[in-house]
């Protein structure tokens, strides 16, 4: 009886460590969670910066383009505002625009992607912190104690029910003679 009392008390206080660990590993993912969560984000404006300057990069270069352009016209004595030489002014413009919304989808659905993972890392952290709650909560009504005492009551009222029959079978014996 004692002994398993023992056990009892052992076996508790090790599931009561063990769900601390648990909870402590789960608090650790948490942190790290939030962590990588604004690191995402940062990820994230950092891209849309880069789209920005990428954008400003093709609007320039598409300038110089179209300067380039007009000039060499001009320079060959070509009519800028008319026929051939305004279709190709109107063809650099298009091209431009073309390649700043290019830029531009493909900076936000980049910067999106980031942002999406910064929720999912918030949203895992805010989950693993619920657990790790949970389980401290778990871990702290486990009572060694209360364990050792129950499975010590349990070996008791088996012990005192074979002696009280024990007691009973010795009375029988005694009526019948038997020893």
């Amino acid at each position: 009886a004692i002994n398993g009392a023992i056990g009892s008390y052992y076996a508790a206080q090790s599931q009561m460590n063990q769900l601390k660990s648990q909870s402590m590993s789960m608090e650790f993912k948490a942190a790290m969670d939030k962590i990588n969560a604004r690191q995402a984000e940062v990820t994230a404006e950092g891209i849309m910066f880069a789209g920005e300057r990428q954008g400003a990069t093709v609007g320039l270069r598409a300038g110089q383009v179209k300067a380039k352009a007009r000039s060499s016209m001009a320079a060959r004595g070509i009519q800028l505002g008319e026929g051939n030489a305004a279709e190709v002014i109107a063809s650099t413009d298009l091209m431009k625009e073309v390649d700043m919304l290019t830029v531009n989808a493909n900076t936000v659905r980049a910067a999106e992607a980031a942002r999406t993972q910064s929720v999912n890392y918030s949203n895992a952290s805010l989950m693993e912190g619920v657990s790790a709650s949970n389980l401290m909560l778990s871990a702290n009504s486990i009572s060694p104690f209360l364990s050792s005492y129950t499975s010590l009551l349990g070996s008791a009222t088996t012990l005192s029910n074979a002696w009280y029959q024990d007691r009973k079978l010795s009375a029988i014996a005694g009526r019948l003679g038997i020893e």
